[in-house]
């Protein structure tokens, strides 16, 4: 990336990267073991397992939706640094659920676990974007934000490998997970021990006021959960160009909980894979948005703009479409296979690339436009905008998913909810190209 790998030598910027790094890390190491161990060793129906991924899913958004105002109300008036060390050691306490659950083949404790960390990642949300602007200079920003999501994909890369490979069978069949249990309480930890040195970030007032946007949220706490939430989000998406911005980001991640959530019923039922496969799936989207975050930054070359977004949205969808076709084109094993046997299939290799494609285009489409958040309010309101925008994105992730749940109700496939997703890319692209306008009409790039 262009004049930011310097970033990861500093004191301002390393803490929150690793600290960032090691949650998502153990997000989804605990996520994957727990829907492989799920999916290949407890459930034996095919509904049953495409259902609970759907719910795993909401589960872990709900909190998004609930407690987000309250989180980017705290982050701006706290100094972010003490919310991380207190979220970090809150992890270290539902881990101790989430490992007696992979234990114990228990799902209403693995369930209990996960909608805890939706808790955990709603609070930690808002700061790892909102801290960037007080710690970085302003050409850094963008780079700072594509280092922070490239990190997040490969930890979400090494957790979801590492959760793949700790679920692992016996001689007689069984599938157990211990291994993942102790992995997830020693990342937690480390995440605990990384948070320590995440640099003071008071509450800013150096900037407040002087943008002029009336309606953009201001401080003071509201504890009414849903007053809090609506306030936040009118208060926000009364900005024109915030509102499109929102909106392109939760079209985004809409699309990605019907991705993430229909892999692994997508790659046992319809493909014919092991929960080997499952995890290449998963890796390789991680891989994808990694590199498209790294890609971005280049193309734009540090400068914060939406001019890349629409044709980003359009290329994401016509490789989700291209893996539609080829699902559904696809001949099923008479019995589910590894990893080898799968990419020796003439197709298996075409699934795998254009897999990669949309997510490659996807990181491209969506780093650029959390900057812009971040960069174009004052400091002093980052995090409650960060969180206005998590509570749209959540309430978007949970409509996909509930949307998603009713197609799977009536008899539409698994490989058929993708084409739900290549709609979605339409939606993006035209506020992508929307927003860019906007950002011109204004004087934005």
């Amino acid at each position: 990336m262009q004049n930011v790998t310097h970033l990861l030598g500093t004191k301002r910027f390393l803490p929150i990267f690793v600290t960032q790094f090691l949650g998502a890390f153990n997000d989804n190491l605990f996520r994957t073991a727990m829907i492989l161990l799920v999916i290949y060793g407890i459930y034996r129906s095919e509904e049953q397992e495409a259902m609970f991924s759907a719910v795993a899913g909401g589960l872990f958004i709900l909190p998004f939706f609930l407690l987000s105002a309250l989180a980017g109300q705290l982050a701006d008036a706290t100094d972010k640094a003490r919310i991380v060390r207190w979220v970090k050691t809150a992890e270290i306490g539902i881990m101790l659920f989430g490992a007696a659950g992979l234990l114990l083949l228990n799902v209403p404790l693995m369930l209990v676990a996960l909608a805890a960390m939706g808790i955990h990642s709603t609070f930690f949300g808002p700061i790892k974007y909102a801290i960037l602007p007080q710690h970085l200079r302003s050409d850094e920003v963008l780079g700072g934000t594509g280092l922070v999501e490239a990190g997040t994909y490969i930890a979400i890369l090494g957790g979801t490998i590492l959760g793949g490979l700790l679920v692992v069978q016996d001689a007689g069949g069984r599938y157990h997970a211990e291994y993942a249990a102790v992995g997830v309480l020693v990342v937690a930890v480390l995440g605990k021990i990384a948070g320590q040195f995440v640099p003071a970030a008071p509450p800013s007032t150096e900037d407040s006021g002087t943008i002029n946007d009336p309606d953009l949220p201001r401080p003071g706490m509201d504890w009414h959960i849903v007053r809090a939430s609506l306030g936040l989000v009118r208060a926000t998406m009364h900005v024109p160009r915030l509102f499109v911005a929102i909106m392109a980001i939760s079209f985004f991640w809409a699309m990605g909980a019907v991705l993430a959530a229909q892999f692994p019923p997508l790659v046992k039922n319809v493909l014919g894979g092991d929960q080997s496969v499952a995890t290449l799936f998963l890796a390789i989207f991680s891989v994808g948005v990694a590199s498209g975050s790294l890609v971005i930054n280049r193309l734009l070359g540090g400068e914060v703009s939406a001019r890349f977004a629409p044709i980003s949205a359009l290329l994401m969808g016509v490789s989700v479409f291209a893996l539609y076709l080829l699902s559904a084109a696809w001949s099923p094993f008479p019995e589910l296979v590894g990893t080898r046997q799968f990419l020796a299939e003439p197709t298996g290799w075409p699934v795998v690339a254009s897999l990669f494609f949309v997510a490659l285009f996807g990181g491209m489409f969506v780093v650029p436009l959390y900057a812009f958040l971040t960069t174009t309010v004052p400091k002093s309101e980052t995090a409650r905008t960060v969180a206005a925008n998590n509570i749209v994105n959540a309430g978007a992730m949970v409509g996909a998913t509930v949307l998603q749940y009713l197609l799977l109700k009536v008899g539409v496939s698994v490989e058929q909810t993708l084409l739900l997703v290549v709609a979605g890319t339409l939606v993006s692209a035209f506020l992508g190209k929307k927003l860019h306008r906007a950002c011109l009409a204004a004087g934005h790039p």
